[in-house]
């Protein structure tokens, strides 16, 4: 199958811009506790995320879990109720509106109008298949995975395709509900690393496998870029 690439981020923003991101403290504490994650990073209950592509060239993720749709798309998240509509299935919210029918789906805002085809669908994780991982971020070239745990502030990160391995606490340095951004740091100083979770559109740039964050990881002087989901209980 065709490998689908996010679009440039100029389109994106005037169809589908994201809200401005409040400035968070500039360092939070964890304690011994894992944080509370943004509910965007997450399917809500949903058992599967679709991405889109549409016109203008751009793509969108989203999810269905009952009684809303969530829609992401490069620069932002929304959460979209169900309207009443002749035929097939509209949502609305904050100024987006979602109809779709089978595999069609128009998307429209104050900024623009999309027309889109399914294009991947994606069962989501969960937590009876990954026990204990709160949120899991992953990514290719070289292959690495990074897993926060559900119930204390610890990442486990796997390098290289899984030949380096390490398990390593850390606090969070920002932390925005509203923007669905997180920013963690190491909880030790021999063994620094920063990890960035943004809510937003993001396609696995190998299979095009839709998910709802995008994520940085910096370490040993590396950086890595991939996907992530939140995974509840």
């Amino acid at each position: 199958m065709p490998r689908l690439l996010v679009p440039a981020a100029l389109g994106l923003t005037l169809l589908l811009g994201g809200c401005a991101i409040a400035t968070p403290p500039s360092s939070i504490t964890s304690g011994t506790h894992a944080p509370l994650l943004p509910s965007t990073l997450f399917a809500g209950g949903a058992e599967s995320f679709t991405s889109w592509r549409c016109h203008p060239n751009q793509a969108l993720v989203t999810a269905a879990p009952e009684g809303e749709l969530r829609l992401w798309s490069a620069h932002g998240a929304w959460r979209l109720q169900p309207a009443v509509v002749a035929s097939g299935d509209r949502y609305e919210g904050e100024q987006v509106s979602f109809w779709n029918e089978g595999t069609d789906a128009i998307v429209e805002t104050s900024r623009g109008r999309l027309e889109c085809q399914a294009y991947m669908q994606r069962q989501a994780f969960t937590r009876q298949q990954r026990p204990g991982v709160m949120f899991l971020g992953r990514g290719n070239e070289p292959g690495w995975m990074a897993s926060l745990a559900h119930d204390r502030p610890q990442l486990t990160l796997s390098l290289d395709y899984g030949t380096r391995e390490q398990t390593l606490p850390y606090r969070v340095t920002a932390l925005d509900n509203e923007a669905g951004r997180v920013v963690l740091a190491s909880g030790r100083g021999d063994t620094p690393f920063e990890l960035r979770i943004q809510a937003g559109a993001c396609l696995d740039d190998m299979s095009g496998e839709p998910f709802p964050a995008r994520v940085t990881l910096t370490v040993d002087g590396e950086q890595y870029r991939g996907c992530g989901q939140g995974i509840a209980p």
